[in-house]
């Protein structure tokens, strides 16, 4: 399910975050009962593209950028359960929702985030600014606790943001800055069938029970976890249904792209139907969305500002609960 050459790098965004668009991804704060919009996929928009990584400019500014880039990458060696750093977080690595260091079209990438930011959070009903969003990740898709703000490793990682951003305008529409939202089932999501397509076509990378696969080092994931203890917990925006399926649309198996996919929406939406209904860590999420009317329609916790049930908000149909 996951490609070599995407080798530390998961299918979320479980993410489960994550869209932002997607952001959220795994780390979104969502949107409110309505039928997907796809301005972000319309090829009329600009196309994003991440500037080149050698251009990052040397002395101590471009040093800290690196870094940044690099704690993004490679997450858990500086705050997973082996960490230099802290101990702090889960087996992955933020760019298993954010591929190639949040550079890649249709994956979470971070082309919007620096321009938007600070920005109204529905989730919290507060003003998030860059470093909210980071915490959020630990929090919810690391399945851990957020390092402090003001260290120097958040610092990065924002300059690190902030640099791959360059060039974006507040509020502007762009080719692939999210995951695809794909068109709602006429039915439920189908978590037995999503399962045949886990064994034919996941497995091989992330195991037979979701379980990933270590590197040689012990520490790391070659391919992470897709549930269990080390995967995203259920506060993720890869918890979400509707993230995680256009998640896997456009970006797996091995070698799926956004221009040549391997599975249809329906298999997209059925293997996230799976992946979503298998265990994970639990996230208190009894502070979030205190305007029900903004709480995304596939949000699988009570309450809600309709009568429809929480296994219709996991898994659909959907189509009946758009206004």
């Amino acid at each position: 399910m996951t490609s070599k050459t995407h080798a530390i790098i998961m299918f979320t965004s479980l993410a489960m975050v994550f869209v932002t668009g997607a952001f959220i991804s795994s780390c979104s704060n969502g949107g409110a009962n309505k039928q997907p919009k796809n301005a972000d996929q319309k090829p009329g928009a600009p196309t994003w593209k991440a500037p080149d990584t050698t251009a990052i400019a040397a002395g101590e500014a471009g040093q800290q950028i690196r870094y940044g880039r690099e704690l993004l990458a490679h997450t858990v060696n500086y705050f997973g359960p082996n960490g230099s750093i802290a101990q702090i977080s889960n087996g992955m690595n933020c760019q298993n929702c954010h591929l190639e260091g949040g550079s890649r079209l249709f994956a979470n990438n971070y082309s919007g985030v620096n321009a938007n930011y600070p920005r109204h959070n529905n989730r919290s009903g507060k003003l998030q600014p860059i470093t909210g969003r980071i915490s959020d990740c630990f929090n919810r898709s690391l399945a851990g606790h957020a390092p402090d703000t003001n260290s120097s490793e958040v610092k990065a990682m924002v300059a690190y943001i902030k640099w791959i951003g360059q060039g974006v305008k507040k509020g502007q529409k762009l080719f692939g800055s999210a995951s695809e939202k794909l068109p709602f089932l006429k039915v439920a999501a189908d978590s037995v069938k999503g399962h045949a397509i886990y064994i034919a076509k996941c497995k091989v990378c992330h195991g037979v029970n979701g379980e990933g696969l270590l590197a040689a080092d012990k520490k790391s994931y070659t391919y992470p976890p897709l549930w269990g203890v080390h995967s995203y917990n259920d506060g993720a925006g890869m918890y979400r249904i509707g993230n995680l399926a256009g998640f896997v649309k456009n970006n797996m198996p091995f070698g799926a792209t956004y221009k040549s996919p391997q599975l249809s929406s329906e298999e997209a939406w059925n293997v996230a139907a799976f992946v979503n209904s298998q265990p994970r860590p639990h996230y208190d999420q009894s502070k979030d969305w205190k305007d029900l009317k903004t709480k995304p329609i596939d949000l699988p916790f009570g309450p809600y500002a309709d009568a429809f049930s929480e296994k219709q908000h996991k898994y659909g149909p959907f189509k009946p609960m758009v206004k």
